[in-house]
């Protein structure tokens, strides 16, 4: 057995391991200075990331364009027949496909791998209709969007004419239509309007967040004229709604003041006026109105068809028989409006024909005629049949909504102008 030999201490070490570790010391600092010199530092590699995952395309649109249908629009934009067939008929049940307009905008919005998945119809920020691809079938729905409504006051100065007056106002046409629609009955802005004449009304707009959409109700309205103010006021009972004077007495009368919309009169009822054809002085028993050929013609007031067709120097005629005695004609007419005939009922605004330059013309105008007991009478002073008043019943509440709405109107002018509200 080997005598046991004590573990060797440093002093004791040999030469040949001490030159061993000092070469291993050199080299470790040798490489730690090599580094160093060139600039190297030592990193962690970042693990490699994972591929992007693919995204759909962004949505393309287009309007339908004039004279395109929806489905003209689908396949013009690529779409198969087959394909946008099924997504007209999704859409149908939603959609009033005989009512959509050129500038209507279609949505057409595509999944990952480029196939067509949605399309969006639109026809106002609220008149929304989405289809969708669900599986093999198309699916479609109207898209709820929420509205609010707000009421507003509009008043302003007649500086030229209504449309230019509230067009300043920032308003639309619309709301100058539904304005005039008020007085339909009782005003005639085409002969009766001036400059500086008042209008002022209270009524409803639809909002969506902070975009306008379209008009509600006008729910009172005044028309300031030569120091005369015409009152619209709306009231709904079990009949039906409908404006009213303060009293309580419609605006809706038998008779329209005018048989078309926002003209100029060219010349006036007269019993002596110059010919412009014929020459010489010659009775002119009517009102004519200045307007661009093809203008739409409307029917004063219910009645029937007595005559239509050609009547020498009139051209084209049309004569209505209502109650109470009275005939309208309507002279120079291009045409003859749909199913206008001898024998046809008319309603009161009954598009009838339109505005042409047939007969001993000069050029497109209305002659218009009203006939009171087989007697040539002036229009535009012709006192015609009142509208149906207020019932008894309904009376008190009317009271009641028309006080009301006429204080909110004098609070609001009141408010705008920074004054006191009348009483």
């Amino acid at each position: 057995m080997l005598p046991h030999q004590a573990p060797e201490t440093p002093a004791q070490s040999s030469p040949r391991s001490r030159r061993t570790r000092v070469r291993l010391l050199l080299g470790t600092v040798g490489v730690a200075a090599i580094l160093l010199g060139l600039g190297l530092t030592l990193r962690w590699e970042r693990p490699s990331q994972a591929p992007t995952p693919p995204t759909a395309p962004p949505p393309t649109s287009c309007t339908l364009g004039k004279g395109r249908t929806f489905l003209d629009a689908l396949q013009a934009q690529g779409v198969p027949r087959d394909l946008a067939t099924r997504i007209v008929q999704a859409v149908r049940p939603h959609l009033n496909l005989r009512r959509l307009k050129p500038e209507d905008v279609i949505e057409f919005h595509q999944d990952v791998t480029g196939a067509l998945a949605r399309v969006v119809y639109r026809q106002s920020p609220v008149d929304i209709v989405e289809a969708w691809r669900d599986g093999e079938t198309w699916t479609a729905a109207r898209r709820e969007v929420p509205v609010e409504r707000k009421i507003v006051l509009v008043a302003g100065t007649l500086t030229g004419s209504l449309f230019e007056s509230m067009e300043a106002l920032g308003e639309r046409a619309q709301l100058v239509m539904d304005f005039a629609e008020i007085f339909a009955w009782d005003f005639d802005f085409t002969s009766d309007s001036q400059p500086g004449d008042q209008f002022q009304m209270l009524v409803e707009k639809v909002f969506t967040g902070d975009q306008f959409v379209r008009y509600g109700r006008i729910l009172v309205a005044e028309y300031e004229s030569e120091r005369k103010v015409h009152t619209g006021i709306y009231f709904k009972d079990r009949d039906g709604g409908g404006y009213y004077t303060p009293p309580g007495e419609s605006l809706r009368r038998a008779f329209l003041r005018s048989p078309l919309e926002f003209t100029r009169i060219s010349s006036t009822f007269s019993r002596a006026r110059r010919h412009p054809i014929l020459g010489g002085f010659r009775p002119h028993l009517a009102v004519d109105y200045a307007a661009p050929e093809g203008t739409p013609v409307w029917a004063v007031a219910d009645g029937v068809v007595e005559f239509a067709g050609w009547q020498g120097g009139n051209g084209n005629t049309l004569t209505i028989r209502h109650r109470a005695n009275f005939k309208t004609m309507y002279n120079h007419l291009s045409r003859f409006g749909k199913g206008i005939h001898a024998g046809a009922r008319v309603r009161q605004r009954q598009m009838i024909g339109y505005v042409g330059t047939t007969g001993l013309s000069t050029g497109p105008h209305l002659d218009y005629r009203v006939i009171k007991d087989g007697h040539f009478v002036n229009p535009l002073k012709q006192t015609f049949l009142p509208g149906k008043p207020i019932s008894p019943s309904a009376r008190p509440a009317f009271i009641e909504a028309r006080d009301s709405l006429l204080a909110q109107l004098r609070t609001a002018l009141a408010a705008r102008s920074g004054t006191t509200p009348k009483s």
